[in-house]
């Protein structure tokens, strides 16, 4: 590299560090908050002017993409003002007046996303009423308003759908688009007569128009912020239950209403189940979950409309694993707690969006223990909070509750640490105050904020008042700080008895040469005993700690139960006496071993020996969890061997060890919905694929071409993981009839199925059709991203994929909108391991235009920083001890 190269990336490598130093400094800075006041709530709007009612009428043109509206907006005014702003972006205001006398002057500042009205005559304080004209528009990606293009057996359909969190109620219609701003909507819309229309609230009218048209009415919301807003348009069909004097509903595309029972099942079994627990019913007199085949790839909980992308919602047993229904229902389960957690009590800006996220994903969790407990869904989720923990240990990590300044950084709160590490610290927290005490409190907190908005203070105010002990200080340490606590544990003897010494520190995963993290201080509830016994006293760990531990050589377990939300580091002692008594541990306990030892050896605070020791003590009859993550460890180091000399090595080892899981559960079995053993059948055919098993490989191709012959030949619990492997390894012919496989089928996780097994492809030439693919309109918009990275992950080419997305980028990011450029870019730069790539993150323009993608940029870079420092220290030193461990 000559001299102005490197003086370049250096230059670009202290602008990261830079930006890491500021993010530090802003999540250090932060202060304990305060419970819930709307004045002292952050945010960007002036609170001098607040939205009471919004009566909008619109008129979507499915051709053009146009959207016609006219809204009146009943407003308090708090101060005489001759200004008025509020946010919007991408409209045309054609008249906007207030009283019905006064005509506004109207200035928009897009980097703002705000339009501003300006009077000759200054509002009085006290209620006005503003009116609207405008014309906004229709989306081609699943922002706002959008579009979704989809097939049918009768051509191509079309329908309109929105997805406005956090902030895109204002691609709409102009509005204070801040979740402290509630406020009521009642909406009417003009379609076409053989359309139905879905919203909040059920259609209080609808009337014909003389053009073929008709004016769809509805009731209007409760009080409700402008993120939860919904609207879909299509030929939809809709099936309904009652639950409690509630209507509830799936709504799907044309002739897939049958594929709704099970969801439709689940969402009433549910509402009960919501209603009891939260204490307060749910309060509209209809919820719909609708089926959307196109858009963006998850689920929205807009209140009294969830919106879900297709194949997370329908189940066609002709299709679909029956394991498939543990997804639906815990997703069903999580936006449905929302209607509580989100919905009627609702954060007050983007920093406590955990308040939200957190608390739907361990209700949801919850709620899959309650139903179907041999799903043993916290055993078999362990790995939300082994990702979350993973990231916290960053430099780049952030505190539950972060400081958020606009709408581009909000988009980055959507991330494991607050939907994750807040589930995690919500059961740890829930056990250590007990189940009932927790339900109290909830219940406390949900009647006091009931169509408003709150704070974690709040939270913490109503668990401490019925919990019965103080939690503040506890939870506080976990969620006003970023990272990981550490707790060290050794055993002595004293004679006969034995002592337990437990000190914390901060556990950290950090690149060669970064400075140590700032030390942190946790209370942190710890909960050890012997792996054969009562368990200890409950402890209240705040620094250090030593308590008598049982007889002299009894195996001590810290975190009991996998429950807290803390690494543990075991002295000599304890450890080797853990590891032989670890076929006797319940399983939460083993698995929790394993995890803490791999994260050990990521920290550079055990040696990767160690850990490749403990795996090769597993039982090959262990359960599910504890091969997923053995599973996932080894394929983390075969990632990062991708173009190195110990490659060969760290494939072979894995495949010699998962050969035996595989061969004692088989390579048949159908499977059904409590079936762990079909998930990890489906786990290993996809690894051994991945890692080159000449023999799965081949058992997948044979497989396959029986399926093209006679489709029940092939379990559907099989088919994702057979089809993955055929697709790595597809020449042009097998690619080609993959890609037809997905334009014939009008089901969305079908062709999910097969446009991904494509798109793993690790034939260049095959690569390069995938990604040209991308920039047509056969894609669904909704995959193009994904299908951009399975050419760089499953395929194993990142670097094509980056030089077509660099070529292509603004083609991209058009059909994409703008979370590519914040979001996918750094997401995608994180499969390379090398300086190199590093820099050119940095100097990618387009992702630094925003806070948002800057916060983004910061965490990728520190990402690949960590994946060269563990390609450097682990590879080396594990194929050595491969080597010197060969059979």
């Amino acid at each position: 590299m000559n001299k102005l190269a490197t003086d370049v990336r250096t230059a670009l490598l202290r602008r990261l560090a830079t930006a890491i130093g500021l993010l530090l400094v802003t999540f250090a800075g932060a202060q304990a908050e305060q419970t819930f006041s709307f004045d002292s709530t952050p945010g960007k709007l002036p609170k001098t002017v607040v939205p009471l009612r919004y009566s909008i009428r619109l008129s979507p043109d499915f051709t053009t993409l146009a959207l016609h509206g006219n809204e009146i907006i009943d407003i308090e005014v708090g101060a005489p003002t001759a200004q008025l702003t509020l946010n919007a972006i991408n409209t045309t205001f054609e008249v906007v007046s207030v009283d019905g006398t006064q005509t506004a002057d109207v200035a928009t500042d897009a980097a703002a996303q705000t339009a501003t009205f300006s009077f000759a005559e200054p509002l009085a304080a006290g209620r006005h009423r503003l009116a609207i004209a405008f014309t906004a528009q229709i989306n081609r990606f699943g922002t706002g308003l959008f579009v979704v293009d989809y097939p049918t057996k009768a051509g191509t359909k079309r329908l309109i759908s929105s997805k406005l969190e956090p902030a895109d109620a204002r691609r709409i219609f102009p509005c204070w688009d801040e979740p402290a701003f509630k406020a009521s909507f009642e909406l009417a819309v003009i379609i076409p007569k053989n359309l139905l229309a879905v919203g909040n609230m059920p259609v209080a009218e609808e009337q014909p128009l003389a053009d073929n048209s008709k004016i769809v009415a509805f009731a209007p919301t409760p009080k409700m912020s402008s993120y939860l807003f919904v609207l879909t348009i299509g030929e939809l069909e809709r099936v309904t239950a009652d639950a409690g004097g509630v209507t509830v509903g799936v709504v799907t595309t044309a002739g897939k209403s049958g594929q709704g029972q099970f969801a439709l099942d689940s969402a009433v079994k549910l509402l009960g189940y919501y209603n009891d627990y939260f204490g307060v019913k749910y309060p509209l007199p209809k919820l719909d979950l609708i089926a959307v085949p196109g858009g963006f790839g998850g689920a929205m909980e807009n209140w009294g409309g969830i919106t879900f992308f297709e194949s997370r919602l329908l189940f066609d047993p002709a299709t679909n694993a029956e394991t498939a229904k543990r997804g639906i229902f815990g997703i069903i389960a999580h936006e449905m707690a929302h209607m509580w957690f989100g919905d009627l009590v609702t954060m007050a800006w983007w920093d406590n969006l955990w308040l939200n996220e957190g608390f739907a994903s361990w209700m949801a969790t919850k709620a899959s223990e309650q139903f179907y407990p041999q799903w043993q869904s916290w055993l078999n989720g362990y790995g939300a909070k082994q990702f979350a923990m993973a990231l916290d240990a960053r430099r780049t990590s952030h505190p539950v509750q972060q400081p958020i300044a606009d709408h581009s950084e909000a988009v980055t709160a959507f991330d494991a640490i607050t939907y994750n590490k807040g589930q995690a610290l919500i059961r740890m927290l829930e056990n250590y105050l007990g189940e009932q005490p927790f339900r109290d409190g909830i219940r406390k907190y949900m009647a006091a904020h009931a169509y408003s908005n709150s704070t974690t203070a709040d939270l913490w105010q109503a668990l401490e008042q019925s919990g019965g002990k103080p939690i503040t200080g506890i939870a506080a340490s976990f969620t006003e700080q970023d990272g990981v606590p550490l707790v060290v544990a050794e055993t002595a003897c004293d004679g006969d008895a034995q002592r337990l010494t437990l000190r914390q520190d901060r556990f950290a995963i950090a690149a060669a040469n970064d400075p140590p993290l700032p030390a942190h201080s946790w209370q942190i509830p710890v909960a050890a005993g012997p792996v054969h016994g009562r368990a200890l006293d409950e402890i209240l760990l705040k620094g250090s700690a030593d308590i008598a531990a049982g007889a002299c050589g009894d195996a001590i377990k810290v975190n009991l139960g996998d429950v807290g939300y803390y690494r543990v580091e075991y002295g000599p002692k304890n450890r080797a006496a853990l590891l032989n008594a670890f076929p006797q541990m319940q399983v939460d306990d083993r698995l929790n071993v394993v995890t803490d030892s791999w994260a050990l050896v990521q920290a550079g605070r055990a040696e990767p020996p160690s850990y490749l020791a403990l795996l090769d003590a597993l039982d090959a009859g262990d359960r599910r969890a504890v091969w997923d993550q053995a599973i996932s460890s080894l394929l983390t180091l075969n990632r990062l061997s991708r173009d190195r000399a110990e490659r060969p090595v760290i494939q072979a080892y894995p495949r010699a060890k998962l050969r035996p899981v595989f061969d004692r559960i088989g390579s048949d079995g159908h499977g059904a919905g409590d079936d762990d053993t079909a998930l990890l059948r489906a786990s290993l055919i996809s690894a051994l694929g991945d890692l080159g098993d000449a023999a799965v490989v081949a058992e997948a191709k044979r497989r396959f071409a029986a399926f093209l012959d006679d489709s029940n030949a092939l379990p559907t619990t099989l088919r994702d993981a057979v089809t993955h492997v055929v697709g790595i390894t597809a020449d042009r012919t097998t690619y080609d009839r993959l890609l037809t496989l997905a334009r014939n089928s009008t089901v969305t996780n079908e062709r999910l199925r097969y446009y991904f097994a494509a798109a793993g492809a690790r034939d260049a030439e095959l690569a390069h059709a995938t990604l040209a693919l991308t920039l047509t309109n056969e894609l669904p918009d909704t995959i193009v991203a994904g299908m951009i990275g399975a050419v760089a992950s499953a395929g194993e080419q990142p670097q094509l994929a980056w030089d077509f997305v660099q070529a292509n980028f603004d083609a991209l990011l058009a059909k994409q909108g703008p979370n590519f450029r914040d979001q996918f870019v750094p997401n995608f730069m994180t499969n390379f391991t090398d300086q190199a790539h590093a820099v050119e993150l940095a100097a990618f323009a387009p992702s630094q235009s925003t806070s948002g993608g800057r916060v983004m940029v910061a965490r990728a870079l520190q990402a690949i920083a960590i994946s060269a420092d563990l390609s450097q220290r682990v590879l080396p030193a594990a194929d050595a001890w491969i080597r010197a461990h060969k059979p």
